[in-house]
């Protein structure tokens, strides 16, 4: 609703709704740049498309480059492109690569593919070898992707785990109190998700950029709330904008014609004439 308030601002000081639209989305991602910075960075995205290009070659100039494979099925799946993933990252472990990361990596490519048997195999190997990789993000990833599928139990159990391994985490927070609620727990539910909102508030700064949009989510009034007060601010604008005169004024001819009707002035060419004659 307040995106639409400021497109009609814009397109009245425009006159362009086009232009407006361009604006608004420049002007939504800059203040998300100083402000909240939920949005991906432009210029990240950018420089990981052109990192994915660059890797691409490499794979298909040598096949057998196993840094670049990886490096580029991480990419994949950041992308949610996971079926990709799984092709490009497969071939390391046919020849040999059973370390964590790339067991992790393959593990989580073939949960997001559909693939849940395969993909829960590899992270119970994974989990052998390391059941704090990356601070729990093997119960992270099982959790999420059971969530998604409907196992409401198994997302219950590995979310917990992850929050016992990860103390401060919002996103686990929500994720489990979500699963709470589909389970049919919703006083747990509750008391998780504001568990999630008093671990956000109590993390420092650059911890709670990346975990913003999870307590946004735990509470979702904060985000409603900050539409609103921009809703009635535009919508404040957009009413008091005629009051100062921002309306189109008349055309030098009008202000013409209208001075020589003050003055008695004729209309036609003869009446111009005997006006000139005098």
């Amino acid at each position: 609703m307040s995106k639409w308030i400021l497109w009609v601002f814009l397109t009245l000081l425009t006159g362009s709704p086009f232009l407006s639209l361009g604006l608004i989305l420049i002007l939504v991602m800059v203040a998300d740049r100083f402000t909240w910075q939920v949005l991906p960075s432009p210029v990240r995205l950018l420089k990981r498309f052109q990192r994915a290009g660059e890797l691409a070659g490499t794979i298909l100039t040598n096949p057998h480059e196993r840094r670049a494979r990886h490096e580029l099925a991480d990419i994949r799946v950041e992308q949610r492109r996971y079926a990709e993933a799984v092709d490009i990252l497969h071939p390391n472990l046919e020849a040999g690569d059973d370390d964590v990361d790339t067991l992790y990596l393959l593990g989580v490519a073939y949960l997001g593919a559909g693939d849940a048997q395969r993909g829960e195999l590899l992270l119970d190997e994974a989990e052998k070898l390391d059941s704090g990789h990356k601070l729990g993000a093997i119960h992270l990833e099982r959790g999420r992707f059971r969530l998604k599928r409907g196992d409401v139990a198994g997302a219950v159990e590995a979310l917990e785990r992850y929050c016992q391994a990860r103390h401060g985490t919002v996103e686990g927070r929500y994720l489990l109190a979500k699963a709470l609620s589909l389970s049919g727990k919703s006083a747990e539910a509750k008391q998780m998700r504001d568990l999630a909102w008093q671990e956000y508030v109590a993390s420092p700064r650059f911890h709670r950029r990346r975990e913003r949009k999870w307590a946004w989510r735990a509470r979702p009034s904060r985000p409603l709330m900050y539409a609103a007060a921009v809703a009635l601010v535009l919508g404040t604008l957009a009413s008091v904008l005629p009051r100062f005169g921002m309306t189109p004024e008349p055309s030098y001819g009008g202000r013409y014609r209208h001075r020589h009707d003050v003055q008695g002035a004729p209309h036609n060419a003869t009446g111009m004439e005997e006006y000139l004659g005098e």
